[in-house]
Protein backbone atom coordinates (compact mmCIF):
# COMPACT_ATOMS: atom_id res chain seq x y z
CA UNK A 1 0.00 0.00 0.00
CA UNK A 2 1.02 3.27 -0.80
CA UNK A 3 0.57 5.54 1.35
CA UNK A 4 2.57 8.31 0.16
CA UNK A 5 0.34 10.49 -2.13
CA UNK A 6 2.13 12.52 -4.28
CA UNK A 7 5.66 10.53 -4.65
CA UNK A 8 5.92 8.50 -7.58
CA UNK A 9 7.39 4.70 -7.43
CA UNK A 10 10.50 3.79 -9.57
CA UNK A 11 9.71 2.85 -12.95
CA UNK A 12 10.10 -1.21 -13.24
CA UNK A 13 12.84 -2.24 -15.03
CA UNK A 14 13.02 -6.12 -16.53
CA UNK A 15 16.78 -7.76 -16.11
CA UNK A 16 18.12 -9.42 -18.96
CA UNK A 17 21.27 -10.77 -17.69
CA UNK A 18 19.66 -14.17 -16.10
CA UNK A 19 18.05 -14.19 -19.16
CA UNK A 20 21.24 -13.79 -21.12
CA UNK A 21 22.98 -16.65 -18.25
CA UNK A 22 20.06 -18.76 -19.12
CA UNK A 23 21.02 -18.36 -23.30
CA UNK A 24 24.39 -19.03 -23.14
CA UNK A 25 24.18 -22.46 -20.81
CA UNK A 26 21.34 -23.43 -23.24
CA UNK A 27 23.77 -22.41 -26.31
CA UNK A 28 26.55 -24.07 -25.09
CA UNK A 29 24.43 -27.68 -23.99
CA UNK A 30 24.05 -27.64 -27.83
CA UNK A 31 27.15 -27.10 -29.30
CA UNK A 32 28.68 -30.18 -26.75
CA UNK A 33 25.60 -32.51 -27.69
CA UNK A 34 26.03 -31.52 -31.30
CA UNK A 35 29.57 -32.56 -31.30
CA UNK A 36 28.97 -35.76 -29.82
CA UNK A 37 26.23 -36.66 -32.44
CA UNK A 38 29.16 -36.08 -35.05
CA UNK A 39 31.00 -38.85 -33.81
CA UNK A 40 28.58 -41.38 -34.71
CA UNK A 41 28.55 -40.35 -38.41
CA UNK A 42 31.74 -40.88 -39.22
CA UNK A 43 32.87 -43.32 -41.77
CA UNK A 44 35.01 -46.08 -40.85
CA UNK A 45 36.56 -48.96 -42.99
CA UNK A 46 36.98 -51.98 -41.57
CA UNK A 47 39.89 -54.12 -41.79
CA UNK A 48 39.78 -57.13 -43.82
CA UNK A 49 40.87 -60.43 -43.13
CA UNK A 50 41.46 -63.82 -45.44
CA UNK A 51 38.88 -66.31 -44.34
CA UNK A 52 40.03 -69.58 -43.03
CA UNK A 53 38.96 -72.88 -44.73
CA UNK A 54 34.80 -73.49 -43.75
CA UNK A 55 34.46 -76.24 -41.23
CA UNK A 56 33.41 -79.59 -41.61
CA UNK A 57 30.02 -80.35 -41.21
CA UNK A 58 29.34 -82.00 -38.28
CA UNK A 59 28.22 -85.38 -38.05
CA UNK A 60 24.30 -85.86 -37.52
CA UNK A 61 22.00 -88.85 -36.57
CA UNK A 62 18.73 -88.52 -36.87
CA UNK A 63 16.51 -91.06 -34.69
CA UNK A 64 12.76 -90.53 -35.80
CA UNK A 65 10.27 -92.01 -33.18
CA UNK A 66 6.25 -92.21 -34.59
CA UNK A 67 3.07 -92.51 -32.33
CA UNK A 68 3.31 -96.38 -32.59
CA UNK A 69 6.66 -96.64 -31.47
CA UNK A 70 8.63 -97.77 -34.55
CA UNK A 71 12.24 -96.37 -34.38
CA UNK A 72 14.08 -95.16 -37.76
CA UNK A 73 17.86 -94.57 -37.44
CA UNK A 74 19.29 -92.27 -40.56
CA UNK A 75 15.77 -93.39 -42.35
CA UNK A 76 16.80 -97.16 -41.20
CA UNK A 77 14.16 -99.00 -40.07
CA UNK A 78 15.92 -99.98 -35.94
CA UNK A 79 16.16 -103.81 -35.69
CA UNK A 80 13.94 -103.53 -32.37
CA UNK A 81 12.37 -101.15 -29.47
CA UNK A 82 15.30 -102.45 -26.69
CA UNK A 83 17.87 -99.99 -25.80
CA UNK A 84 20.42 -102.27 -26.80
CA UNK A 85 19.26 -102.58 -30.01
CA UNK A 86 18.91 -98.79 -30.80
CA UNK A 87 22.72 -97.93 -29.34
CA UNK A 88 23.95 -100.85 -31.65
CA UNK A 89 22.03 -98.94 -34.50
CA UNK A 90 23.04 -95.94 -33.61
CA UNK A 91 27.08 -96.80 -32.98
CA UNK A 92 26.90 -98.04 -36.63
CA UNK A 93 25.33 -95.01 -38.36
CA UNK A 94 28.21 -93.15 -36.28
CA UNK A 95 30.52 -95.56 -38.05
CA UNK A 96 29.94 -94.40 -41.48
CA UNK A 97 30.72 -90.75 -40.71
CA UNK A 98 34.39 -89.29 -39.71
CA UNK A 99 36.52 -91.04 -37.31
CA UNK A 100 36.95 -89.86 -33.84
CA UNK A 101 33.97 -87.59 -34.23
CA UNK A 102 30.87 -87.81 -31.83
CA UNK A 103 27.75 -87.51 -33.61
CA UNK A 104 25.00 -85.07 -32.81
CA UNK A 105 21.50 -87.23 -32.23
CA UNK A 106 18.87 -85.30 -33.32
CA UNK A 107 15.52 -87.15 -32.11
CA UNK A 108 12.45 -86.40 -34.11
CA UNK A 109 9.65 -87.50 -32.07
CA UNK A 110 6.07 -87.63 -33.17
CA UNK A 111 3.68 -85.78 -30.65
CA UNK A 112 1.56 -88.47 -29.66
CA UNK A 113 4.70 -90.52 -29.82
CA UNK A 114 5.16 -92.57 -25.94
CA UNK A 115 7.79 -90.58 -23.21
CA UNK A 116 9.55 -93.78 -22.95
CA UNK A 117 10.19 -94.15 -26.85
CA UNK A 118 12.10 -90.69 -26.16
CA UNK A 119 13.55 -92.03 -23.27
CA UNK A 120 14.53 -95.11 -24.70
CA UNK A 121 16.45 -92.78 -27.49
CA UNK A 122 18.60 -90.95 -24.75
CA UNK A 123 19.63 -94.26 -22.81
CA UNK A 124 20.41 -95.31 -25.99
CA UNK A 125 23.04 -92.77 -26.87
CA UNK A 126 24.09 -92.62 -23.40
CA UNK A 127 24.98 -96.26 -23.88
CA UNK A 128 26.63 -95.53 -27.12
CA UNK A 129 28.78 -92.50 -25.62
CA UNK A 130 27.00 -89.47 -27.47
CA UNK A 131 26.28 -86.73 -25.36
CA UNK A 132 25.45 -84.18 -28.02
CA UNK A 133 21.65 -84.70 -28.38
CA UNK A 134 18.93 -82.46 -29.60
CA UNK A 135 15.15 -82.14 -30.53
CA UNK A 136 13.50 -81.49 -33.89
CA UNK A 137 10.38 -79.14 -33.13
CA UNK A 138 8.01 -77.31 -35.82
CA UNK A 139 6.98 -73.82 -35.36
CA UNK A 140 3.45 -73.77 -34.24
CA UNK A 141 1.48 -72.45 -37.08
CA UNK A 142 -1.50 -70.20 -35.04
Amino acid sequence: MNFKRGVRDEELEINFIPLIDVLLVIIIFLIVSATFSRTSELQINLPTADASSPQEKPLTITVEVDASGRYLVNGKEANGAVVADLSSALTQAAASGPAGKEPTIIINADAKATHQSVINIMEASRMANYTHITFATQVNSH
